[in-house]
């Protein structure tokens, strides 16, 4: 299953800035991390085409462009480097290279939810939509703010409980218990 729209612009927080995770790229787009599944084409060249995943230093093996470091790239700077790296060895001469996202890393979502665990991501996830497919609140949650922690970061942050608060690939949601 292809993942449509995927290169959307993160949400702002609540200070005004956007959120300084590895979850979004420069250009707006959603980074690839260890885990992500690809397909890799390289028109006229079947043998070279394939599903890949990016293996847990960062890393993917491509028949003639060798291992490259994926992680941290979006999907468009990934198809540029695996086009630099097919014609800079003399291999192939203009080669068109597109990289499509089969699948992105999980989510996982504890805390006072009633199903707590690992989620596949979707595209234009929201904290109240990551909620809902945990199976919602418990009646001990709060219900102002959820602490996330990003891909790439040591802690958890605290956000407000809106739907306009995007969840990332790999992201680590805790609802935590209200204080009455």
């Amino acid at each position: 299953m292809l993942l449509v729209g995927c290169d959307s612009v993160p949400m702002s927080e609540p200070g005004g800035g956007t959120p300084s995770i590895v979850g979004a790229g420069a250009a707006g787009g959603i980074q690839l991390q260890a885990g992500d599944k690809l397909k890799v084409t390289v028109f006229g060249e079947d043998k070279l085409t394939g599903e890949y995943e990016i293996d847990p230093g960062g890393s993917l093996s491509l028949p003639l462009a060798g291992t490259v470091q994926a992680a941290g790239l979006t999907k468009p700077e990934l198809e540029r480097l695996l086009s630099k790296k097919f014609s800079s060895a003399n291999y192939l001469k203009n080669p068109k290279v597109t990289v499509e996202i089969l699948s992105f890393r999980p989510f996982y979502v504890l805390g006072e939810v009633q199903r707590p665990g690992e989620f596949p991501y979707r595209a234009g996830l929201s904290v109240m939509s990551a909620m809902a497919i945990a199976g919602g609140n418990t009646y001990r949650a709060s219900r102002s703010y959820v602490l996330i922690q990003r891909a790439g970061e040591q802690g958890f942050s605290e956000y407000p409980m809106s739907p306009t608060t995007p969840v990332y690939p790999g992201d680590v949601i805790k609802v935590p218990e209200r204080y009455f």
